[in-house]
């Protein structure tokens, strides 16, 4: 048994610390130069690429991996079959007695049912590193090459390569022709070299989730039709042959007397390129008062009922950045775009595809920026650290534009202002409202996953999405609720510092929390994030006692948390009572002076009851109240509140 459990301690050591941990942060580095032609008669794509890997890593590898993602478009692939069978899955019946099945609604069926001029493909024609031919093996959307000569560490390999696709009708994400009409949603559409990091190589197939990439820049030119208007990734090198709003105000555009037109972007230090084309895109653009003076783009297809709302979008940007820099860190690049395309909106560097000009979706979008774009996360293992902080994120801003905006139109009329937001907080599902309602439903249905589960293995559709976007923005205001909101916004600010433009994961992200707010948090993340166990406090008892009050707490639930306990008496005036968890090691600093605070002993998580005596009657008390703020997920409210 003795043996049995040291081999168990060091299986256990061996598990929980991450190479990188002991040899040295280290990440892989590629630049890619393309050269790519569209047709916009066949939709086929062709293009040449260049591309200088560097091995940052202690190891040899003896194979490359190639994402090919279009591969996925064409009846029978893995993620026409997985959204198919996901789709038999019932989860209930909607408010008009509907069958909800488990569907992804942008894929469902729709893969299944394409032709040979509408599915899509990647397709490399050849591949040389260092000059020498290599060989090719396709696994669907995954591109495997063993290396005829293996890549040292710490040294560079240089893959040139040719490559044709095919732009499959729009399904996910990416493709042409798609409900608003905009011809071409260019995403995921070229080889794009696979990730290598301390656990090794990362060839994750393309189901419809979402990424993980290499730092690096990006050389792009693509030659389309002259009538084409293209919206990407980077900075446009030839303006002055372009035009079309991107050129300097007084400066003579010169266009080649060409049937095509050669657009040539270059965007640094990135993990994806993304573009857009259509011939009747129209492109307003204005500079953000943020210190950097940032250029923000809005490039929409004309339509009379909306271009307003485009403007509009466009000015909400302009408003919205300086408080976005103030409280997630500097944006880093000179321009973003918003791009109408894709089908809702999808992030990629610098820029996004958005459906429509919706103030939700573009600032949600937007905010991935900083949740993505600039912290190179997993997506597959890690997706709430993308899609909860993002929306986490955009609730913040879009609660800090709503506030603005009611308060300079209803300045003067405080029922006005206090109606509209209350409209926009019951019809916007924004922020860590609508999370916490989606997590709730979670919980209810009785689906819930760990956090942990890969994003291509959920067993619904459903979980994977309140996993990623609910609990994943529940985990941060509720960090909030642990450590106090004014030490959550510095945490962010200082994981933004340690880690943009790397490659940060959960254990990455606690410790930064930890040393910023002086806590132990790593039950936190063990609770919340590697478990499906839930939070549930009660308040079972009041007894009076002579001139004391006793107060018996309860945990019902599995998870144990910090406690803020308002007591409110009768002459208006209030009291927190304040028990930090056992397991925290510290307390969070009393977020409301104007608000006398008691703090007790910690609460021990092996003790389902915890007792707190007041120093008065009874009678002098109005009511008490668990977790006020709400930002403790407590999945039954009704037992947190006693009034008198």
């Amino acid at each position: 048994m003795k043996v049995y459990c040291t081999l168990i301690s060091l299986l256990f050591i061996a598990i929980s610390i991450p190479s990188f941990a002991q040899q040295g942060y280290w990440q892989q580095h590629v630049d890619y130069t393309m050269d790519v032609r569209m047709n916009v008669e066949t939709n086929r794509l062709t293009g040449i690429q260049y591309l200088a890997y560097t091995n940052n890593s202690p190891d040899t590898l003896h194979r490359v991996f190639f994402h090919l993602y279009w591969n996925a478009f064409q009846p029978g692939s893995m993620m026409d079959v997985r959204s198919r069978e996901l789709g038999r899955f019932v989860l209930g019946l909607s408010p008009k007695g509907d069958t909800v099945r488990d569907w992804d609604n942008r894929v469902r069926d729709r893969i299944a049912h394409l032709t040979s001029d509408e599915i899509g493909y990647d397709s490399v024609n050849s591949i040389r590193m260092n000059g020498v031919p290599q060989r090719m093996i396709y696994h669907e959307t995954i591109l495997e090459i063993p290396l005829s000569t293996p890549i040292p560490p710490k040294t560079k390999a240089v893959f040139d390569l040719t490559f044709k696709c095919q732009v499959p009708v729009q399904i996910r994400r990416s493709g042409r022709d798609n409900a608003e009409g905009i011809r071409y949603s260019m995403s995921q559409w070229y080889p794009k070299m696979c990730e290598y990091d301390y656990t090794g190589w990362h060839p994750t197939p393309y189901i419809a989730r979402e990424f993980y990439g290499v730092w690096g820049n990006y050389d792009v030119s693509i030659t389309i039709d002259k009538n084409y208007l293209l919206g990407a990734t980077g900075y446009l090198q030839n303006a002055q042959q372009i035009g079309d709003g991107y050129g300097k105000p007084g400066t003579k555009v010169i266009r080649p007397r060409t049937a095509d037109l050669t657009w040539h972007f270059y965007a640094p230090n990135v993990h994806d390129f993304v573009w857009a084309a259509d011939p009747d895109y129209e492109h307003i653009s204005a500079v953000a008062g943020n210190k950097a003076h940032t250029v923000i783009h809005v490039i929409y297809k004309k339509d009379s009922a909306k271009d307003q709302a485009w403007h509009d979008l466009l000015k909400a940007a302009i408003r919205v950045l300086p408080f976005i820099e103030k409280h997630f860190g500097p944006y880093p690049f000179k321009q973003y775009s918003f791009i109408q395309g894709g089908d809702g909106g999808m992030e990629y560097p610098m820029a996004t595809l958005i459906k429509g000009p919706s103030l939700g979706t573009a600032f949600h979008e937007w905010m991935h920026s900083w949740y993505q774009m600039m912290m190179g996360t997993n997506e597959s293992l890690v997706p709430w650290m993308d899609e909860g902080f993002t929306t986490y994120a955009e609730g913040k801003v879009s609660d800090y534009y709503y506030h603005a905006f009611a308060d300079s139109v209803f300045k003067n009329d405080p029922e006005g202002r206090k109606k509209t937001l209350d409209r926009l907080d019951r019809e916007l599902p924004l922020g860590e409202s609508g999370a916490y309602r989606g997590y709730f439903l979670l919980v209810k249905s009785g689906l819930a996953e760990p956090m942990t589960t890969h994003a291509d293995h959920y067993r619904t559709n459903f979980a994977y999405e309140e996993n990623a976007y609910s609990k994943g923005a529940v985990f941060l205001e509720q960090l909030g609720y642990i450590v106090g909101d004014k030490v959550l916004d510095k945490i962010l600010l200082e994981y933004y510092k340690e880690w943009s433009f790397k490659h940060p994961d959960a254990n990455d992200f606690i410790r930064v929390a930890e040393k910023v707010s002086g806590m132990k948090l790593d039950w936190y993340e063990e609770y919340w994030i590697r478990g499906t166990k839930t939070i549930d406090y009660s308040i079972d008892a009041v007894l009076d006692e002579k001139d004391t009050t006793k107060i018996l707490l309860r945990r019902i639930g599995e998870m144990p948390m910090p406690i803020d306990l308002l007591v409110t008496f009768n002459d208006g005036h209030q009291e927190m009572e304040y028990i930090p968890m056992y397991m925290m090691f510290g307390q969070k600093p009393d977020e409301n002076p104007a608000i006398n605070r008691e703090t007790y002993p910690a609460w021990p998580w092996t003790n389902p009851v915890y007792e707190i005596t007041l120093p008065v009657n009874k009678s002098k008390i109005r009511r008490i109240e668990i977790d006020p703020t709400q930002r403790m997920a407590d999945v039954d409210r009704s037992n947190n509140k006693i009034e008198f």
